[in-house]
């Protein structure tokens, strides 16, 4: 129920950039799979964000990452390099769930597994455990569970308290700035 949650801030925004680059907009929900909707997870593969980026995929979709900044915490901007990264997985498989299974497995993964078994479609590739890990297998349903239970979560169950999306305004600054001074600029904590 937290990343249904934690969900609901975010949500409003990961669907406007889908909306915007023309990804499906059930994808919106691949982050309560992958993270828990957590902007600051970080996986034993060292993945990192909602998104669960690996450094090398991060750093093809302009996220930079370096001893002071990784934007792969960056919801917004790891949404983006996300709704791009699905773009080039579709291009690569014209197919949503063959997509999903690269965004898990890697597409070299599910390349090789298309083309070792002749079969262009994620339901019939996965018939048989010779092709493609277990977690691969059991990536994409576990998604497509994961929207039907989270546009109706109710009805499964979960009670998720409404909350409303979160709301920030893009200030550019030159320079590192003291978050001590951005906090009393703002009336806010500095842990906020």
């Amino acid at each position: 129920a937290g990343g249904l949650e934690r969900g609901s801030k975010y949500l409003p925004m990961v669907q406007s950039v889908f909306r915007a680059e023309g990804v499906p907009l059930d994808l919106a929900y691949v982050p309560l799979i992958e993270s828990a909707f957590k902007p600051t997870a970080l996986s034993r593969a060292s993945a990192r964000g909602m998104w669960q980026f690996m450094r090398p995929t991060a750093g093809d979709f302009g996220l930079k990452q370096d001893w002071y900044i990784d934007e792969r915490a960056d919801p917004e901007k790891a949404t983006r390099a996300a709704a791009k990264y699905f773009k080039q997985l579709y291009g690569m498989f014209s197919d949503w769930h063959l997509a999903m299974a690269s965004y898990n497995g890697g597409p070299g993964r599910v390349q090789r597994a298309v083309k070792a078994s002749g079969i262009a479609d994620f339901w019939e590739l996965t018939d048989s455990d010779r092709f493609l890990p277990r977690e691969t297998r059991e990536y994409v349903p576990m998604i497509l569970a994961a929207v039907i239970i989270a546009k109706n979560p109710t009805q499964y169950g979960f009670d998720v308290p409404a909350v409303e999306a979160l709301a920030y305004d893009k200030v550019q600054v030159g320079n590192a700035v003291d978050l001590r001074r951005v906090a009393e600029w703002t009336g806010a904590s500095i842990d906020e």
